[in-house]
């Protein structure tokens, strides 16, 4: 994916709207790890109103990589409780249309490909979480090498609903083993972005064979002290799309995430 954060501010001058604002203008095209720390980032999956019942399904069966913080009417670009200017149109750096299961485009609007009868769920990022470790004194690695989160599909099945199913794709954090306890312990507070990990340690057991050649994102350094841990992501629905071979779907890129204007803290269980 390309990376371009043309004439940005600080990353901790940046809330949520100015985000959206750089991304609209096309001063944005790529990930945002790291931006607008304290708000909540979100994934993106839009699909037509027929299919987007089985959808929801889907997610409440799989809430861990599905979590669903927003949901818009059929039509609206609109979901004004996760950012009052919102617009789901032109406000996600990078997005992906799917035609028929495939990897059709990536383009960096939707204005000339959205449609009346299309339905669009946000769900809850590990970007979020990030911030709490990293106030916690962790080193969440992607975010110190600057680069977007490792990514990895999985041998674990996804609870089906109607045409959806796959495989759950993780993201991928290394930590020595103190660390991962606390790291598990702090990210239990968020169920509402993906919560605790899923997976601690031997990446062979979830059908991971190479931790240096993520699916999707970059890799990160792993040293030999340390611990890869996993846990459930929201690009899953892209590899269920994959499978479903809808028509028509679009979905953000991976780690270009939407920016919301709800705050990090909100999401907290405790």
């Amino acid at each position: 994916m390309s990376d371009q954060r043309q004439d940005l501010l600080p990353r901790d001058r940046l809330d949520g709207a100015s985000v959206r604002r750089l991304a609209r203008e096309g001063r944005l095209v790529g990930q945002t790890s790291g931006l607008a720390p304290g708000y909540v980032q979100g994934n993106l999956v839009i699909l037509p109103a027929d299919v987007a019942a089985d959808f929801l399904r889907f997610c409440q069966r799989n809430p861990k990589p599905c979590p669903v913080i927003g949901i818009s009417e059929p039509g609206s670009p609109h979901i004004p409780s996760l950012g009052a200017d919102l617009d789901l149109r032109t406000d996600v750096p990078l997005y992906r249309v799917w035609r028929d299961g495939v990897l059709a485009e990536e383009p960096t609007d939707l204005e000339a490909l959205w449609r009346p009868d299309l339905v669009a769920f946000v769900l809850g990022c590990s970007f979020s979480f990030e911030e709490a470790l990293i106030a916690d004194g962790l080193e969440v690695r992607n975010v110190s090498c600057g680069v977007n989160v490792p990514m990895f599909r999985t041998s674990i099945p996804c609870a089906p609903a109607g045409p959806f199913a796959g495989p759950l794709v993780v993201t991928m954090r290394p930590f020595k083993a103190a660390d991962a306890v606390r790291a598990v312990q702090i990210t239990s507070r968020f169920p509402a972005v993906h919560g605790a990990p899923v997976h601690l340690g031997r990446p062979d057991l979830i059908g991971i064979r190479d931790l240096a050649r993520p699916d999707y994102g970059d890799p990160v350094p792993v040293a030999d002290d340390e611990i890869p841990v996993f846990w459930a992501c929201g690009v899953t629905p892209q590899a269920v799309m994959e499978a479903a071979r809808l028509a028509f779907a679009i979905t953000h890129a991976p780690g270009a995430m939407l920016v919301t204007d709800v705050r990090n803290s909100r999401l907290a269980a405790l």
